[in-house]
């Protein structure tokens, strides 16, 4: 074999596998600097993640900052609520707006009064009817929640409440009937302290005096006076059922609408009130 032969396949075969060495080097090469090109967007991912969550967090932190600021304006001065002639509530002072922009609604009709110059039937016929246990609970009612949920999901639709007479009367005196959850838990944080500062009588006296039976008559003496055109004080026990039927809806349940809804209400409420005074 010629000597020239040989040097030349073998440098031939060098450079072969010079060649496939660096192909294999580049191959190599790029599935490392893809395994850490798959790191770095992992990393950026979950810094990105982590970013997100603080701001989250920080935005949530603020929110609940500026809402602890808006109760601290709207903070109700319980010392002074407890005592003296019962407030305008926020629902008589919407009314009151709603007939300046509309003179066709009836006159505000509303004259709070203290509880000795309230019927005691009128009294016990609003609790019965609207919360029976009011002098056992501390503004939330566990069981009748409880009843109204099952209710509400048997039937599939919300039909029915829950809501305590210390629930109405934050409702009633410092918000509005929005169903914002928002209002929902200002309506909380009221009730309870509301419950721990003002005492179970004065509550019941609020309520009694800004609670809606017709369309612009808010409080007893002024429905008791619109319907049957005496002082609370003289209600009978039969009148004081109908006010307290009137309260679900008392625009279109009351004493003058007599509609049969209101009618098997006011039924009810005297058959619970004689079953209690045995």
């Amino acid at each position: 074999m010629n000597a020239a032969v040989i040097p030349y396949r073998l440098i031939r075969r060098a450079f072969r596998s010079l060649r496939w060495g660096f192909r294999w080097k580049w191959i190599v090469g790029g599935f490392k600097q893809s395994k850490t090109y798959k790191k770095k967007k992992s990393d950026t991912l979950l810094a990105r993640s982590q970013r997100y969550f603080r701001w989250g967090w920080r935005t949530l932190l603020v929110l609940i900052a500026l809402d602890i600021f808006y109760i601290m304006t709207i903070w109700p001065n319980w010392s002074q609520f407890k005592r003296g002639q019962v407030a305008r509530s926020e629902f008589i002072q919407l009314y009151q707006e709603q007939r300046r922009a509309d003179r066709s609604l009836p006159r505000l009709a509303w004259n709070p009064v203290r509880m000795k110059n309230i019927s005691p039937h009128i009294q016990r016929a609003v609790i019965i009817a609207e919360d029976s246990r009011f002098y056992s609970h501390s503004g939330f009612d566990v069981i009748a929640l409880k009843d109204a949920m099952d209710y509400n999901i048997e039937k599939l639709e919300m039909k029915y409440g829950a809501s305590t007479i210390s629930q109405q009367t934050v409702k009633n005196m410092f918000f509005t009937a929005s169903r914002n959850p928002l209002r929902k838990w200002h309506e909380l944080v009221f009730t309870i302290s509301m419950e721990f500062f003002v005492p179970k009588q004065r509550i019941l006296e609020t309520y009694l005096n800004i609670a809606e039976f017709g369309k612009g008559v808010f409080g007893v003496e002024a429905a008791a006076r619109h319907y049957w055109n005496i002082p609370a004080s003289r209600l009978s026990f039969q009148q004081a059922t109908e006010l307290a039927a009137t309260l679900p809806s008392p625009k279109k349940h009351n004493p003058a609408t007599r509609t049969k809804y209101f009618t098997r209400r006011a039924s009810k409420i005297q058959r619970h009130m004689r079953l209690y005074d045995q």
